[in-house]
């Protein structure tokens, strides 16, 4: 029987016994022997087993034939022979019940050789137990799986304090609050209420009213929970449950450094403190809703000051110019981005005050490096508006600063317009650094470029500015460019320039548009081209003579 069964029965977790047709245990393991005091090779098994056992065991071996001899007899006893197989197959599927000293246990037998039933018993209470605890593990695992999908796929802050006041209440209490410290003495409250439903508050509150929270908020040295008797619990975190409550615990939310804040659970029992489960798995739903707080707040701080430096980058609307009509656009090179290396200023004053200064610049590079170089540029010509009235000087002011810096990688082309209006004519006086030239779009459809040529600026000293001066009709437009409109790389073969050529072409048939619809029609023309290719920044600067209607010599208005 050894050599059948090896250590595999021996070490066997479940008592097992091998009991011959005659009641005489023939093997027992260690679990066995255990079990039942006495029982060994050749104990009949009615001396240690209890009366059921041996009872059933009897059962057993007489629905079992155990005489050999019953074989040779087949055809006469054919149909007992069917009857007393059916009754071993029944007895051998059928397990028996009853106590063994206290517990409850079931016997299951198994026939081996010969006449021979193995008998192996399960602890019927402890299986319950342990088919308990298993089912119980498998909730917290598929809760805690929840947790984690719950607030690690969002890094919206508010999304992530409303899950874990939700999912705390709804597994580790009846009710929970997430507090969670923003400024002195201000606080956010996230409240899950029995029903689920969850609401946000911010409050002026003092941590020291409940026991507990201001070391939970403060978080080191690291505090323990902390259950709390409910009438020693402020009104403000009791709220609608007040008298419901039966126990209160207070516990941290660990954050990355800081701690993210602090959980209130709220409990109808009044039972303080985890259960078995709970012990395990509450800390582990705390640290990672504190994770995942910490991340998001994180996440909300820099995408606020992200927002507050990239209002100062952005390209402002542009104001109203007295006497003048005035357009302006910018798309960044990627369609992700919202600045880039193109920029443009209106400045309603500029100089001695008789004129208005429009600037509009390329500097080199692409993407954030680009806007950083951009708003430095902006913030110095917005120091130099006093100084418009020489465009040259401005230049020059400009290009020394650039210089100071000392890389050649950083340098700008930018053009300078001064507006002023002259009855019903605009002026203009046109300065370009090494920036394509700006274009007027006459009434009567001829496009005629100024060539106010100069030097880049921020490579080289001195640089070289010619300033031209053009009057604009009624109905006239200047147009100031980036080269990411002239350079924009499309066509039927996606490697062809845009071109200056093909820009005046299409100018021509816009004579008389409005600023708006002109700065429009010439973004959509080089973004056609493109199609779905990359490009450059572009930026348009639109600027038309309004259309005044002339008056007779009796004071009315002519069509």
């Amino acid at each position: 029987m050894r050599g059948t069964i090896g250590m595999v029965w021996e070490d066997a977790p479940y008592p097992m016994l091998a009991v011959n047709a005659a009641g005489i245990i023939e093997q027992a393991n260690e679990a066995a022997r255990l079990l039942f005091a006495g029982a060994a090779i050749g104990v009949p098994l009615a001396r240690v087993a209890p009366a059921w056992l041996w009872q059933a065991h009897r059962e057993v071996c007489a629905g079992h034939p155990a005489d050999e001899r019953a074989d040779e007899r087949a055809d006469e006893r054919a149909d007992e022979r069917a009857d007393e197989r059916a009754g071993r197959r029944h007895a051998e599927g059928q397990p028996v019940r009853g106590p063994v000293g206290g517990p409850m246990f079931e016997a299951h037998p198994v026939h081996i050789d010969g006449d021979r039933v193995m008998w192996w018993l399960v602890d019927v209470d402890n299986h319950q137990r342990a088919a308990e605890e298993l089912r119980a593990e498998r909730e917290w695992t598929a809760f805690m799986v929840e947790a984690s999908v719950e607030l690690l796929s969002s890094l919206n802050l508010e999304r992530c304090l409303e899950a874990t006041a939700r999912l705390a209440a709804r597994r580790l209490a009846d009710a929970a609050l997430v507090v969670m410290p923003l400024a002195p003495r201000q606080y956010a409250i996230t409240y899950c209420d029995p029903r689920g439903e969850v609401s946000h508050e911010r409050a002026s509150i003092d941590p020291r009213t409940v026991p507990g929270l201001a070391e939970a908020l403060r978080g080191f040295p690291p505090a323990p929970t902390r259950w709390i008797d409910p009438a020693e619990t402020p009104g403000w975190v009791l709220r609608d449950a007040g008298s419901e409550v039966g126990s209160v615990a207070v516990t941290a939310l660990p954050g990355h450094g800081l701690p993210a804040g602090a959980l209130v659970l709220l409990r109808r029992t009044s039972r303080a403190g985890f259960s078995g489960n709970e012990k395990v798995f509450a800390p582990l739903f705390t640290a990672w809703a504190g994770a995942a707080i910490s991340v998001a707040r994180l996440y909300a701080e820099q995408s606020a000051i992200t927002q507050t430096l990239m209002a100062e980058l952005l390209p402002p609307a542009a104001p109203p110019l007295e006497g003048v009509e005035l357009a302006a656009r910018y798309r960044p090179a990627g369609d992700s981005e919202q600045v880039g290396g193109d920029f443009y200023d209106v400045h309603p004053v500029g100089g001695s005050g008789r004129e208005s200064l429009v600037v509009l610049g390329d500097v080199s590079g692409k993407g954030l490096d680009a806007a950083v170089l951009t708003g430095k540029i902006r913030n110095i010509l917005r120091a130099l508006v006093p100084l418009a009235d020489d465009h040259h000087r401005v230049l020059e002011l400009l290009n020394g600063v650039l210089l100071t810096d000392g890389d050649p990688t950083r340098f700008v082309t930018v053009v300078l317009a001064s507006i002023e209006r002259r009855g019903t004519q605009v002026a203009l006086r046109l300065t370009s650094a090494g920036h394509p030239p700006p274009l007027i779009v006459r009434n009567d459809g001829r496009v005629e470029p100024i060539h106010a040529v100069g030097t880049l600026i921020g490579l080289v000293e001195p640089i070289t500015s010619v300033t031209e001066s053009v009057l604009l009709e009624p109905g006239d437009t200047c147009l100031l460019y980036s080269d990411g409109i002239v350079e924009a790389r499309g066509g039927p073969l996606g490697d062809e320039f845009f071109g200056e050529e093909r820009l005046c072409e299409q100018l021509r048939q816009c004579a008389g548009m409005p600023p708006e619809a002109l700065a429009d029609r010439v973004q959509m023309l080089a973004c056609q081209w493109v199609g779905g290719g990359e490009h450059d920044d572009m930026a348009v600067v639109a600027i038309t003579a309004p259309r005044e209607a002339s008056r007779g010599t009796a004071g009315q208005r002519l069509p």
